[in-house]
């Protein structure tokens, strides 16, 4: 595995080690004594799987308090644009914004602490899987207006299918006043 940091304190991306042949491939698509290595240390809990069609947006979701969830992303087959926000007050990239498009046939995965808004929008119909560190609470999840002017994120998308409840959220401005200045 190759894992690389991103310009987001704490944001890993890890690109397995495929072997390929003419029945196929393999890869590890989790290493506990490698990414503990990088620093990841989690003891994931929960594993979640959704399935997602080219142009949906889901997101900006995240966990509060004793709630957060720190996850491990990939798709299983297709392409998304994966998109976190720092939300963590005192983080030296606090309010930035890191995307990178993951691809079933790259394999490659996101480690996203604990402290981060998480969204994505699907660029080929998408199998999306993710690891997390703790286990869902519906009272603590909180989110941001995916398509807030003042985060500038191009979701590479138009005319995106979207839940009721990701219209809804706050913009960040509202998140910050909310929050007293994030999480």
């Amino acid at each position: 595995m190759k894992i690389n940091k991103t310009p987001l304190e704490g944001v890993l991306e890890i690109l397995p080690t495929v072997w390929e042949d003419s029945r196929g491939y393999f890869f590890e698509s989790y290493r506990k004594d490698v990414l503990e290595n990088a620093g990841v240390r989690e003891n994931w809990v929960q594993e979640n799987q959704s399935f997602s069609k080219t142009g949906t947006v889901r997101g900006l979701h995240f966990q509060k308090a004793e709630y957060a969830q720190a996850k491990l992303v990939r798709v299983i087959t297709g392409k998304v644009l994966d998109v976190v926000l720092d939300i963590r007050i005192n983080s030296p990239t606090f309010g930035n914004v890191y995307s990178v498009v993951l691809d079933a046939k790259l394999h490659n995965m996101l480690y996203i602490p604990r402290g981060f808004a998480h969204g994505f929008s699907v660029l080929e119909d998408a199998i999306f899987s993710y690891k997390c560190s703790n286990y869902y609470h519906k009272e603590s999840e909180g989110g941001i207006l995916w398509n807030d002017a003042d985060l500038q994120i191009d979701w590479k998308v138009t005319n995106p299918t979207l839940s009721d409840r990701d219209r809804e959220w706050p913009n960040w401005q509202a998140f910050l006043k909310q929050s007293r200045q994030g999480v």
